[in-house]
């Protein structure tokens, strides 16, 4: 996978220090513009998985230690690190509670969506559409 380097981190592991998923949704858009031209609504999808896989690690598992973005032809792969290693899991949505929306709609736009589980809490990773 290509990482453009205004992407890279200084980090070895080549993860960022994101913190807030307006920070990733920020992130993300720049390595977009990096990787080359996109459909659009491909694009946005792309953001809309990445704030959504952040919100839940800020929500349900104490925070982001970790995020990563990598360029595929045709593809882009996120993954976000927490803390917690308690998998994402489906909730009952109740029209009148807020949540319980961004797991389901990460396991709709990505085209394969994984969980890792390691001593340090888990990774979730999602390899998203995007033509270049």
């Amino acid at each position: 996978m290509v990482q453009p380097p205004e992407a890279q981190h200084p980090d070895p592991s080549g993860r960022r220090h994101i913190r807030t998923a307006g920070q990733a949704r920020d992130v993300t858009r720049g390595f977009l513009s990096s990787v080359g031209p996109s459909d659009n609504a491909e694009a946005e999808a792309v953001v809309l998985a990445v704030s959504e896989l952040v919100t839940n690690a800020e929500r349900h598992a104490g925070g982001v230690t970790g995020f990563r973005l990598d360029a595929a032809p045709g593809s882009v792969t996120v993954t976000v690190s927490d803390a917690s290693t308690t998998p994402p899991r489906f909730r009952r949505t109740d029209a009148f509670e807020p949540g319980g929306f961004g797991w389901p709609l990460v396991q709709e736009l990505a085209t394969k969506v994984s969980v890792t589980i390691h001593p340090h809490g888990k990774s979730v990773r999602a390899v998203l559409p995007l033509a270049h």
